[in-house]
């Protein structure tokens, strides 16, 4: 009977894509297996993964997607937060689960379950069916310190992150400002705190938890976790470094180059490009696109803007993709036409890792997803820190604070970012003492993942030890 693994991602596509990369990876290393994923439909927007999970099927015959029934939740969702939707899906997913992986049984010898962080529900099925279960932590090991040491914090203050006004002293982590803990759990009154608290609570029970992160990254937040600092009650579980993973240039949810940034790019001089881009749940309102555009035609620097429409002002289209954005109407008067000879403003979308891979390209104004932060790494390109939303605001802290990775963006107090900050950070990150002191880091630790990706090098190693776990016994 052939070895089996299931991975279980929660359905946004930043998640989806890093768990298709962790089964390519092992894949990649230990053929033998079969890789099954479990696909649940979202209830939201959570980008479009259709032409990558086909593109997966059609190329990678070890690789079979298994898409679940679809689930109804309660009708008003329009007030809540979709982290609360994903963790209420994903619950009632559990019957589904526990099907599917029993009729994979018939056919496999399914040897262990990875889960994403929102699926911890299903820890209780893996039990059920005698099945290792291990987590995919798709952010850093500094937000999972955060996320394990977060049962300690909650027992030792009644307030909330937000009304606390002081920094958190977490192991292995540069003081983190509360307000900057992740957005959702800032209120420990609403109900999406208690679906994170109730994760952070599961993530020791887990036989291991797997991370997208390399050791020469986060060295003091990984020796804090393994040591036992984070969890105080009980064992801490393995921890498998076994990043980077990026989804190589083809793994975007699009084909190809539609909108012609690659072609533009190269006649640009080298690393003198800075690529603004804000994932695909990044959306800012009208002033503050004005405000940018103004900031980046005043900074002089070259430019590669990806623009998506403002939120709807309707509460129940909050969860749909956003419309094709009308630029004339976004972007302040004759702003393409005075910057058309050194800067470019693509609709919606651009092929990410392979503008960041491009020799033009010198700089990256991100939100700070775990994943674009690791894709910047691995292309050498120092980064300016704008967070949006979920632990952008932490991945912020420690980008700056700890690794040195990233200037960081300056909102005012109403969370708006002026025309200036933009135009110093841009200019800074391009030319400035602090801008070659973050790109000299960066390509430091461009190296230091190609090496710990490499034979023998600490990924490699984590990785042969996880699967170890699997086959023995």
């Amino acid at each position: 009977m052939a070895d089996a693994i299931v991975l279980y991602p929660s359905p946004a596509i930043g998640h989806l894509i890093s768990m298709v990369e962790l089964g390519k990876l092992i894949l990649t290393h230990y053929p033998s297996f079969s890789i099954k994923i479990l696909i649940t439909p979202p209830p939201y927007n959570a980008g479009s993964t259709g032409p990558y999970i086909n593109r997966v099927s059609a190329t990678r015959s070890s690789i079979t997607f298994h898409h679940l029934p679809p689930i109804s939740l309660p009708l008003n969702i329009s007030s809540i937060h979709h982290e609360t939707l994903a963790f209420e899906l994903l619950r009632l997913n559990n019957p589904n689960v526990h099907h599917a992986i029993a009729s994979i049984s018939e056919t496999c010898a399914v040897r262990a379950l990875i889960m994403d962080f929102f699926c911890y529900p299903v820890l209780s099925v893996a039990a059920e069916l005698n099945v290792p279960a291990y987590f995919f932590f798709t952010s850093g090991a500094a937000s999972l310190a955060s996320f394990l040491y977060m049962p300690i914090i909650h027992r030792n203050t009644t307030k909330s992150f937000k009304d606390l006004k002081d920094n958190l002293d977490i192991p292995g982590l540069p003081p983190i400002p509360s307000a900057d803990m992740a957005k959702p759990t800032l209120d420990r009154n609403e109900k999406v705190y208690e679906d994170f608290l109730n994760a952070s609570i599961q993530l020791p029970k887990s036989s291991g938890i797997i991370v997208n992160t390399f050791e020469s990254l986060e060295p003091r937040a990984i020796k804090a976790i393994t040591d036992g600092h984070c969890v105080l009650d009980e064992p801490t579980p393995p921890i498998y470094c076994i990043g980077p993973l990026i989804a190589d240039n083809r793994s975007g949810a699009d084909d190809g180059d539609t909108n012609g940034c690659l072609i533009w790019l190269n006649s640009q001089p080298s690393r003198s490009v800075v690529f603004l881009c804000f994932g695909s749940l990044g959306l800012f309102s009208v002033e503050q696109l004005k405000e940018i555009a103004v900031g980046l035609e005043r900074s002089g620097q070259r430019f590669l803007w990806v623009v998506r429409s403002p939120p709807s002002k309707d509460q129940s289209k909050r969860f749909l993709a956003p419309p094709e954005p009308d630029l004339n109407v976004l972007l302040p008067d004759g702003f393409l036409d005075r910057t058309k000879d050194r800067g470019l403003v693509v609709k919606s979308w651009a092929p990410q890792v392979a503008v960041l891979n491009h020799g033009s390209v010198g700089g990256f104004v991100t939100h700070c997803g775990w994943n674009s932060t690791l894709e910047a790494v691995y292309a050498g390109v120092p980064m300016v820190a704008w967070p949006l939303y979920a632990e952008q605001r932490f991945n912020r802290v420690v980008m700056v604070e700890e690794m040195n990775l990233a200037l960081p963006m300056k909102e005012s107090e109403d969370g708006f970012v002026r025309a200036e900050e933009v135009e110093k950070r841009v200019r800074e990150l391009m030319n400035s003492e602090e801008g070659n002191s973050v790109r000299t880091q960066v390509l430091k630790m461009k190296a230091a993942a190609e090496a710990a990706m490499s034979e023998g090098g600490s990924s490699r190693v984590a990785l042969s030890k996880l699967v170890e776990s699997w086959t023995q016994g």
